[in-house]
C-alpha cells in the first residue's frame, strides 16, 4: 500500500493551527534557531524588486514576517503566493496578511502535488512541509518546470543525521510528533528522496546540513 498520511496530516494541522506559532517557536529552548534557518532559506532565493514567488507549505504564515523583507525585495509590483493543504493554517495565514495589509499576498488551498505553478515565476520557497508530502518528487518537478531560467527553488525540512547521532531519534521523536513527524515518515527518509529529485533536476543544486545534521536547506537553480 502506497504511503498516504493527507488525513493525518490535515487533522493535526487543523487540530495545532491557533497555537502553532507559538509551539514552533519552542525549538529556539533547544538551540533549533527556526527563525534564523528560515531567514537563510528566504535569502537564499534571492528575489528583487517585481518577483513572484511561490512558497508551498506556507501555513499559517509564520514566515511572513520574515516575507516582509522579502516583500520588500518584490515589492508592490511583486507578488507573494501561499500555498496549502490544510483549511484552518490558512485562516491563521489569512489573519496575518490581513493584519498588514499585505495586498499582493495570495493564499491558496490545496494539495501541493496537484498545484498547477504559474510559469515563469522567480522563486520558489517551502519551509519544514515538503518531507510530509509522499510525493514530493512531483512538486519539485512542477516546480523547476514553472522557474525561469537562472532563478532559484529553497527547501528547509527536517531529516535524520547520517552519523551516530541518528541513535537520538528516541529522544528527538516527541519534539516533533506532534507536527505529524512518524516513525512510519522517518523509515521512508523524505529527505533522500528530496535530495535526489533535486539532483535529477536541477544542474545546480547545494545542500546545507544543519543542526548537527537534523535539518537541512536545500537550493536548486534552473
Amino acid at each position: 500500500m502506497q504511503f498516504d498520511n493527507r488525513t493525518e496530516v490535515r487533522r493535526t494541522y487543523r487540530k495545532r493551527a491557533k497555537h502553532y506559532d507559538f509551539t514552533a517557536s519552542l525549538y529556539n529552548l533547544i538551540g533549533f534557531r527556526i527563525h534564523h534557518y528560515r531567514r537563510q532559506a528566504v535569502n537564499a532565493v534571492q528575489l528583487q524588486s517585481g518577483d513572484t514567488v511561490v512558497e508551498i507549505g506556507c501555513g499559517t504564515g509564520l514566515n511572513f514576517p520574515l516575507l516582509e523583507a522579502l516583500e520588500a525585495k518584490v515589492g508592490t509590483q511583486g507578488k507573494i503566493i501561499g500555498v496549502d493543504l490544510t483549511d484552518a493554517m490558512l485562516e491563521q495565514a489569512r489573519q496575518r496578511v490581513n493584519k498588514h495589509g499585505w495586498a499582493n499576498v495570495e493564499l491558496i488551498q490545496q494539495d501541493a502535488t496537484t498545484f498547477d505553478f504559474p510559469s515563469g515565476i522567480d522563486g520558489i520557497i517551502s519551509s519544514f512541509a515538503l518531507s510530509l508530502v509522499p510525493e514530493l518528487d512531483v512538486i519539485i518537478h512542477n516546480g523547476y518546470k514553472a522557474l525561469k531560467p537562472d532563478k532559484r527553488l529553497a527547501i528547509l525540512d527536517l531529516k535524520m543525521p547520517s552519523n551516530w547521532l541518528a541513535k537520538l531519534w528516541p529522544l528527538v521523536k516527541p519534539t516533533v510528533e506532534p507536527f505529524a513527524v512518524t516513525d512510519e515518515l522517518v523509515a521512508r527518509k523524505p529527505w533522500l528522496l528530496m535530495r535526489e529529485a533535486m539532483e535529477s533536476r536541477f544542474d545546480n543544486m547545494e545542500w546545507r546540513d544543519l543542526y548537527l545534521g537534523f535539518a537541512y536547506i536545500a537550493l536548486g537553480t534552473r
